[in-house]
């Protein structure tokens, strides 16, 4: 790589041309990485296999993915099988992986396939975009991926190859329009498919967020973020607003049984339909009374084990309360008694099996 320079002091060479798709096939064509939802060389991935991973890799790494996706495949092997599951099921299943919003429209998005199309997914991206849960980036991964139609799928690392490219000089996110526009640009004549998996596969494995391996890279001779000397700064971000802490206290009301009281969230918003112990707002200030949203009257005892998370927005930290209560004790209304064999059956998002570690 050429020595560092300040790339808003050192303006990239024009470009002559596009950089030829031709180049980045090739090299995919070499160094394609063996994922369980990609398809061999030749062949194309089947529509439902796309959108069940491409929903579960939003935002979440593929080591990550790689159990859930098994685990997804063999209770729900089709579209139709997940589409009649209970809700409830799928959130228990997929506890843990994050961002449970993705969960309830990876539910809602089958009934709809199944409801509208006769289990069939759309080839076509306006008709993609019509589904539940698919906003542009997973409909031009399926039309592209698994029917090969013309789509750019720009994801991060399709932004973070682009915008090194063409050195685009406007910051993220403002930037996202004008970096899918270029991206259109690079598409190839066919392929769309192995094309749009070429540059995923580039941004993860060789124009990396730091010290990209540029020389490497197919398309380095093209690249006017290479010629820079500093293509890691590509792309540019804006600064991040700070993430506000917000606080509560997490009830965990034990009965002599070992059961454990446990409520399920409202189904939409944070957490939407997921399990949890009862607890009092979040709030960034916290709670001035904690003790008027117990949900059961009993002898609450703080215990010096708080709880903190980290959400994409805000960060939490939850001081714990716990009651021990007679097995005879019943459950309020909206709520119920879990014995900790059936912790597992329960949609628990990673914060509250924080909480319940400290039973």
């Amino acid at each position: 790589m050429p020595a560092a320079a300040n790339p808003a002091a050192r303006a990239a060479p024009p470009r002559k041309a596009v950089p030829p798709p031709e180049a980045l096939l090739g090299w995919y064509d070499r160094h394609r990485r063996r994922l369980p939802w990609r398809a061999e060389a030749g062949k194309r991935e089947a529509p439902y296999r796309v959108f069940l991973s491409e929903i579960m890799l939003q935002q979440t790494t593929v080591v990550t993915v790689r159990p859930y996706y098994a685990a997804f495949l063999k209770r729900w092997p089709d579209v139709e099988a997940l589409a009649a599951a209970p809700l409830e099921e799928v959130l228990s299943a997929w506890a843990g992986l994050g961002y449970y919003a993705r969960a309830r429209n990876l539910h809602a998005c089958a009934k709809a396939v199944v409801a509208r199309h006769g289990g069939r997914f759309p080839a076509d991206e306006a008709a993609l975009l019509d589904l539940p849960g698919i906003g542009p980036y997973t409909a031009a991964a399926i039309a592209s991926i698994a029917f090969d139609r013309r789509a750019a799928p720009v994801d991060g690392n399709w932004e973070r190859v682009v915008a090194r490219l063409f050195a685009v000089d406007e910051p993220l996110p403002k930037a996202r329009a004008k970096l899918r526009a270029l991206a259109l640009t690079l598409l190839p004549d066919e392929g769309y498919g192995d094309f749009a998996q070429a540059m995923m596969d580039l941004g993860a494995t060789i124009c990396t967020p730091r010290k990209p391996a540029c020389a490497l890279c197919p398309w380095r001779p093209d690249c006017a973020g290479y010629a820079t000397g500093a293509p890691e700064v590509y792309p540019l971000k804006a600064a991040k607003a700070a993430r506000p802490t917000r606080r509560g206290v997490a009830f965990l009301a034990v009965r002599a049984d070992g059961a454990v009281l446990v409520r399920s969230r409202p189904a939409s918003g944070l957490l939407g339909g997921m399990s949890e112990v009862p607890s009092t707002p979040w709030e960034v200030d916290g709670v001035a009374s904690p003790a008027g949203h117990a949900p059961l009257n009993a002898q609450w005892c703080a215990l010096n084990a708080p709880v903190t998370h980290v959400f994409s927005h805000f960060a939490l930290e939850l001081d714990v309360w716990r009651a021990d209560l007679s097995a005879a004790t019943r459950a309020p209304a909206g709520h119920r008694w879990v014995r900790p064999e059936g912790f597992d059956a329960e949609a628990f998002p990673s914060v509250m099996r924080k909480v319940l570690a400290k039973l």
